[in-house]
């Protein structure tokens, strides 16, 4: 009896797992969005940048800048990738990332409150939980720049973040140590179905798919299959292992409709909830 009264005073003090706090990143969103559109190389992303800084460093995390400029068919574009560590036991890198910015329209103020604002909130929610959790690898929180098309989606023109990524990690020779991406985008969608992606690789697919079952949240990951282009296709070219998360039958896409009436706390918290369900096998491949 006594060893069981003492079982249950230490299970008492024993921390709680870390929580995704839907709140938190639905604050984030509000904020994002208030600052308006936020297309790569405007004033208003740097507003951006300088919000997600603030509120990493508020969950003790430091954002280093990625800057460079890149061509694109509106001239040369200053874009910034951010990137903050979260050390853990081993080297061997997994990232978590997803886009900040928001395409550019001309036509109609774009605040993307799924597209570049869903994303952009979830990392940060996410950053502060897993400062707080003894990760088995180190875990990259990656703000990614110029996801969009500045004028239309071919060639070169989209994923400028994410290429640059990866070939920086070619340069400095860091690619052996990344061993896995998860991509979020599109994840606030109020009516959330997000598809398997026949360009993600197949192993980090079913581990995320499995955590949505053990959740009980497979209403919101469906078990149809299509191939997406998105900013895990610099990754899976370079070999590493990656899953992009998207919801690609979000009915405002691309119009001035991408506000916060169409996206939900509750989707972020579906997201938050199976990632970190997620971590654990994921981490077991790549220590």
């Amino acid at each position: 009896m006594l060893r069981f009264l003492i079982a249950l005073a230490l299970l008492a003090q024993a921390p709680a797992s870390p929580r995704f706090d839907s709140n938190r990143a639905w604050e984030h969103l509000r904020r994002l969005v208030a600052i308006g559109p936020r297309p790569a190389g405007s004033a208003a992303i740097e507003r951006s940048r300088k919000y997600i800084k603030d509120q990493l460093a508020a969950a003790g995390l430091t954002a280093i800048d990625q800057g460079w400029d890149d061509q694109t068919p509106l001239g040369p574009v200053h874009m910034v990738n951010l990137i903050a560590t979260i050390p853990g036991a081993s080297r061997n890198r997994l990232v978590i990332a997803g886009h900040y910015d928001t395409k550019r329209f001309r036509e109609f103020p774009f605040v993307g409150a799924n597209d570049g604002g869903s994303s952009a909130a979830f990392l940060i929610e996410i950053a502060r939980v897993l400062k707080t959790r003894k990760n088995a690898v180190t875990i990259e929180i990656l703000f990614l720049d110029g996801e969009e098309a500045v004028v239309e989606w071919r060639g070169n023109d989209q994923t400028y973040g994410s290429r640059h990524y990866v070939d920086a990690a070619r340069r400095d020779r860091s690619l052996a140590t990344l061993k896995a991406l998860v991509l979020v985008d599109m994840i606030g969608d109020r009516d959330l179905r997000i598809k398997r992606d026949l360009n993600s690789t197949p192993w980090l697919t079913d581990i995320i798919w499995e955590a949505a079952r053990s959740q009980k949240l497979t209403a919101y990951f469906t078990n149809d299959a299509t191939a997406i282009e998105d900013d895990h296709l610099p990754f899976v070219q370079a070999g590493v292992p990656a899953v992009d998360l998207i919801d690609l039958e979000f009915g405002p896409w691309h119009t001035a409709g991408d506000t916060l009436d169409a996206v939900s706390a509750r989707s972020l918290q579906v997201v938050g909830d199976v990632v970190l369900a997620a971590l654990p096998q994921i981490e077991a491949r790549l220590e």
